[in-house]
């Protein structure tokens, strides 16, 4: 049995996580351990002998079991922070990660300039999984609206859940719908974060990754561009003269991409970086 005391058991945690190999694992004992006893950092320096009762330490021991073997932090505390939001994952959804923050950020300033000129900005998320990014458009954006368009019911629920316990409900709505297959009307931007990873790829991914994230999310076909060709082709019906279109690509896929979306009659209007350096974010202009 874990010890009892607050600052004790936080160390036992660290240590039995360190010792199945699980990175970080300082940073999610601490998670794990605050999350299950409802105690915070400041506790564990102010009240280090704080008493854990026996059924919250159980808690966390089974927690921590989850988290031994492979099975995500923030699988186990069942959401995960993104853009200052905080998301409910499920099983359908992919976890929405640091990286694709720069997919929000690449589009917000063509969002903010539609409002301030007086426009309600429309905004299609394909494959919007938890709504992660639509929702943080409409977070930063209060004259945005948001269809978050995705083939998978589940995603579609934990999304409208997400929406409602952000207060946004009234500016998102979902659909069910094949990339385009369901989508009508035009939209001021189109954002995706698609599967990118090349079939033969996903079983070399981390075990966090290939084990727990939906394969249909991850899963971009042969050379990992299955999808930006379904939505360089379908986009164009969609998007209004003038608007833009952002997606999230691999790390290698910059060139084979913007080849796709120029091909399509888009041009190329900039990229930006994640925090390892990579081109992550790139966007793209339709004519006037």
């Amino acid at each position: 049995m874990l010890p009892a005391g607050l600052g004790a058991l936080i160390g036992a945690a660290r240590a039995r996580l360190s010792a199945a190999g699980v990175h970080d694992a300082s940073l999610d004992a601490r998670l794990l351990v605050e999350h299950f006893s409802g105690t915070s950092r400041v506790d564990a320096i102010a009240r280090p002998d704080k008493e854990i009762d026996i059924a919250v330490r159980a808690a966390i021991d089974a927690a921590l079991e989850r988290r031994a073997s492979g099975e995500p932090v923030h699988r186990i505390l069942g959401y995960r922070e993104f853009h200052g939001l905080r998301l409910s994952l499920s099983p359908d959804t992919l976890e929405p990660r640091p990286d694709t923050e720069t997919l929000v950020e690449i589009v917000l300033p063509f969002v903010k300039d539609m409002a301030a000129r007086g426009r309600k900005c429309r905004i299609l998320d394909l494959g919007t999984g938890t709504g992660a990014i639509a929702l943080a458009l409409l977070a930063a954006e209060p004259a945005a609206e948001a269809t978050g368009a995705e083939i998978s019911e589940g995603a579609l629920a934990t999304a409208a859940c997400n929406a409602r316990e952000l207060g946004l409900a009234a500016r998102f709505r979902t659909e069910k719908s094949d990339w385009f297959s369901n989508i009508s009307g035009r939209y001021d931007v189109i954002v995706s974060n698609p599967p990118y990873i090349p079939c033969k790829d996903i079983a070399t991914l981390q075990r966090e990754v290939r084990g727990h994230d939906p394969v249909r999310a991850l899963d971009g076909g042969d050379d990992g561009l299955d999808a930006y060709r379904a939505i360089a082709n379908g986009a164009a019906a969609h998007l209004e003269p003038g608007g833009a279109l952002a997606v999230e690509i691999g790390s290698t896929q910059k060139a084979d991409v913007i080849r796709l979306f120029e091909k399509a009659g888009f041009r190329f209007s900039g990229s930006r970086c994640d925090l390892a350096g990579y081109e992550r974010a790139l966007i793209f202009r339709n004519e006037e």
